[in-house]
């Protein structure tokens, strides 16, 4: 399959916190999680924590590639 071709799709799970409000995470990253007051504010915090620990892995994995590494940019769009 060309990566270009690839199309991924996460699944997020919102669930009421016995505080109030919600919890959320992705089933395929469960290590990738936040929460909100509402399921809006819930699922923005959650796209920004993807986003955050996205950044966070590619500087660490750039930081420890050699200088010939050849790197490839591919924009994915969620719908």
């Amino acid at each position: 399959m060309q990566l270009d071709a690839l199309k991924l799709t996460l699944t997020a799970v919102f669930e009421p916190a016995p505080e109030g409000g919600y919890t959320c995470h992705f089933e395929e990253f469960p290590e990738i999680f936040s929460e909100g007051e509402t399921m809006e504010e819930a699922r923005t915090n959650l796209a920004d924590a993807l986003k955050l620990v996205t950044e966070y892995h590619r500087d660490e994995a750039r930081s420890r590639a050699s200088a010939s590494a050849v790197r490839e940019s591919h924009l994915m769009v969620a719908s």
